[in-house]
């Protein structure tokens, strides 16, 4: 597989040294179209994670089924499997990087982090980290366990942030909801047929917590989603496929616009 050769472009950067005056609006138009192809790379690693991590396991299947009868054979696989998997350790570290750029937040000015600190304090269900600008909701507490229906008390908390996003100081600021999950895998039929992978669970997730804010007022354009699956965990999982809580999350990033 060929090796993936990125620049990371900050635009939040870009947009700091634009009030500063060190950048002209064409450098940042030119910065921002560089973002979207960023963007575009950054899905097209994810899709070919996916493809090679699936080459893996049936990789590994047919070794299984070897089963010891022609050792130079399995030998050759091995190393097959092992370069894939060195590959793929590589390409998700690209992606990490590269996102923390795309989705890495920025400080935001002082009222409505205190707004948005207000809202948050004491609370079970959400954190506010005033640094990054990031709002994290727990999964466990939005959602029952495979499914994307918000809960009623979480659709409340979200509604009161989209009061906060919808006054003066929040207004001139969009928003990219990002869902995750713990690496357990989807086993019933029904949940399957709706979510057939992490993936799909962390989009369809991140696409209800959406609804609930342009149904509370923000306007479409204001909004995106991201959905990561079980690739970026803040914490190592259990093993053997247990996952870990901390991992099941919705992320808000508020962020200026047009990032």
């Amino acid at each position: 597989m060929r090796p993936a050769r990125i620049t990371v472009i900050s635009i939040v950067s870009a947009l700091i040294l634009i009030s500063a005056g060190c950048v002209s609006e064409q450098q940042y138009k030119d910065l921002k179209i560089q973002n979207d192809r960023q963007q575009k790379r950054i899905a097209e690693l994810e899709s070919e994670n996916q493809a090679a991590m699936l080459q893996v396991e049936q990789m590994k299947k047919q070794l299984d089924a070897l089963g010891g009868k022609s050792g130079i054979e399995m030998g050759a696989m091995q190393q097959k499997i092992a370069a894939l998997e060195e590959d793929i350790a590589k390409k998700k570290a690209l992606i990490e990087a590269m996102q923390k750029q795309l989705l890495g937040g920025v400080q935001l000015p002082a009222e409505l982090s205190t707004m948005l600190e207000e809202w948050a304090k004491g609370s079970d269900l959400v954190t506010f980290d005033a640094n990054r600008g990031i709002v994290k909701f727990k999964s466990d507490l939005l959602f029952e366990k495979g499914s994307d229906e918000v809960a009623p008390a979480a659709a409340s908390s979200v509604k009161a942030l989209c009061g906060i996003l919808n006054t003066e100081q929040g207004k001139d600021f969009d928003i990219i909801i990002a869902g995750h999950t713990d690496d357990l895998p989807i086993l019933k039929p029904d949940t399957k047929a709706k979510h057939p992978s992490n993936w799909y669970l962390s989009a369809h997730r991140a696409i209800s917590i959406l609804e609930v804010m342009t149904g509370a007022g923000i306007v479409n354009e204001r909004v995106s989603v991201r959905g990561f699956g079980e690739f970026r965990p803040i914490v190592p999982n259990e093993a053997g496929k247990k996952g870990n809580p901390q991992n099941r999350r919705v992320e808000i990033y508020i962020v200026p616009k047009g990032v």
